[in-house]
């Protein structure tokens, strides 16, 4: 019975270091095609293209799922499930390499494979991109097979085991179970040093990236934004109406909401940031430089910028002030002409640096608002969070549609010819903003005392205004709000109402009214596949 648990207690310490061998095996694989991706571009990083593979695969229900839970944390939480995902998987490959040396090491060159493929699936694939899968699953390969070998081999002055050996795809022997069995210097040795050199390739992949990346900070840092030739108008005294917890009439940088699919920030130089603008009814094209469009004439806008994938109530709305050249004048320069004209294109194709394409109406951008090429964001150039350097901006319309950031290229073309990537994945292929009004507070849960308690938030319905916003108690009737002054039809407006409030357990529900006099509907739906509908609510108890 003792021989029995301490062959067991052996078997599985040997298993351990199977496992141990597997992710040194992946550390050195990621090492290296991170050493690699700095030659090519960052953007080719493994943990990226998988990465942003993994986002184009997954269900639209389990991403507005990890959008609505996890929030801005949600990219953070998917590279840690990767690096989860890649460790079970080097485990397992680093046990069964006791058994099966050769297999084991094939199998890191198959997940390299998969590395390939999802290298090239990417929207902004380039043939380099296919480099550092390729060399990290060799040396991945060539690790474990090297300290698999160590696990499999005796010493030589170790002698042949007597009671039986497990075969293995190396053709050696190992007695299973006895420390003597295997070649403890020799696997300790080559283990120290994969680990030593996959943690300094990472550490000086991870350099190099960055230092592509200071260039962009520095490029930024040098962009001195000229004076709008074509101001916004001043923000009207009480637009910001001073109430604790009510979003700001103008939201800082730093907390304007972000929601896209890249797992790293773009950082572009400006300096060699160059749009190209081409396609179906281009007389002209284009290919203007940042100077260029710095050049041209500015105009400085107030204007609120809403996701699709907000729910009803939700936080991913913010409103900043612009600064940027009219999209309408260099398309018009390039002879483009909207579809109600005679225009042979009614999409116009946004790409990023980084493979987003988003599809915006022709008519839209052409019809009079205010769609910018942004290069500044409330006095300051685009941060790299947001598009820098340039992104677009078009009111009106949810960002999926038009927002695009870290812009590199234009193309005009129809909604019958091409489906940018969001339509492809069932949201509409255009989605103008629904009017929408929020309860800032009181919050929801929330305990207020007896009395006067002031009922507020924002409401939005970009390019029509809001007109009038109300609130209701436990379904009773609707009692008008007090609005802010109005700063322009593209913007939201705080409002409160202040509530006589009563003891007990109450529910709070809010409704805006636009421009045009539509009201807010009630009929609940979800962001699929344009935007969510419905009132927003709270419940709260007076003491």
């Amino acid at each position: 019975m003792r021989d029995v648990k301490t062959n067991s207690a052996r078997r599985l310490r040997l298993s351990a270091l199977g496992a141990l061998s597997g992710l040194l095996a992946a550390a050195s694989a990621l090492g290296a095609a991170e050493l690699v991706s700095a030659a090519v571009r960052p953007e080719s990083a493994p943990l990226t293209v998988i990465g942003g593979s993994v986002i184009d695969a997954t269900p639209q229900a389990v991403k507005e799922w990890a959008v609505q839970t996890l929030g801005p944390d949600n990219k953070t939480w998917l590279r840690r499930g990767v690096l989860v995902f890649v460790a079970l998987f080097a485990m397992g490959l680093g046990v069964l390499g006791l058994r099966h040396r050769r297999i084991a090491s094939a199998g890191v060159l198959v997940f390299g494979v998969v590395g390939v493929l999802a290298a090239l699936s990417r929207p902004a694939a380039e043939t380099g991109d296919v480099l550092p899968p390729v060399v990290g699953s060799v040396v991945g390969a060539g690790v474990l097979y090297l300290l698999a070998g160590r696990l499999t081999t005796a010493p030589a002055d170790t002698p042949p085991p007597t009671d039986g050996g497990l075969p293995n795809g190396g053709g050696s022997v190992v007695a299973p179970g006895a420390d003597q069995g295997f070649d403890r210097r020799g696997f300790v040795l080559a283990a120290s040093v994969a680990a030593a050199a996959s943690a300094g390739a990472g550490a000086l992949g991870r350099r190099l990236n960055s230092s592509s990346g200071a260039e962009a900070a520095a490029s930024r840092t040098a962009v001195s934004l000229p004076a709008p030739d074509v101001a916004a108008p001043a923000q009207p005294a009480g637009a910001d109406l001073g109430i604790r917890d009510v979003a700001p009439f103008r939201t800082p940088n730093d907390a304007f909401y972000r929601i896209d699919t890249a797992l790293r920030v773009p950082r572009v130089d400006a300096t060699r940031w160059t749009l190209r603008l081409h396609g179906a009814g281009v007389r002209t094209p284009l290919t203007l430089t940042f100077d260029d469009l710095l050049g041209r004439e500015l105009v400085e806008r107030d204007i609120t910028l809403t996701c699709v994938s907000n729910q009803v109530g939700g936080p991913y709305v913010g409103n900043a002030r612009w600064i940027g050249v009219r999209l309408a004048d260099v398309l018009r320069e390039a002879g483009v002409r909207a579809p109600s004209v005679g225009g042979p294109a009614d999409q116009l194709v946004a790409r990023s640096v980084e493979g987003m394409t988003i599809g915006t109406p022709v008519e839209t951008v052409l019809d009079g608002r205010d769609a910018l090429l942004a290069v500044g964001m409330n006095g300051e150039p685009l941060p790299f969070d947001h598009g820098f350097p340039v992104r677009m901006v078009v009111p009106g319309l949810y960002g999926y549609v038009s927002a695009c950031k870290w812009l590199r290229e234009l193309e005009l073309t129809t909604f019958a010819d091409y489906d940018a990537y969001w339509v492809k994945r069932d949201w509409a292929a255009q989605a103008p903003i629904k009017t929408q009004s929020r309860i800032d507070t009181p919050r929801p849960l929330a305990s207020v005392p007896a009395g006067t308690v002031p009922v507020a938030g924002v409401a939005w319905a970009q390019t029509r205004g809001v007109a009038r916003v109300e609130v209701r108690v436990d379904e009773g009737p609707w009692q008008r709000a007090e609005l802010a002054p109005v700063a322009t039809d593209d913007t939201w407006r705080q409002w409160v109402w202040q509530w006589p409030a009563t003891p007990g357990r109450h529910r709070l529900e809010v409704r805006a009214t636009d421009g045009d006099g539509r009201v807010q509907t009630a009929r609940r739906t979800g962001t699929v596949p344009d935007g969510a509908s419905g009132h927003h609510s709270v419940v709260v108890t007076v003491d």
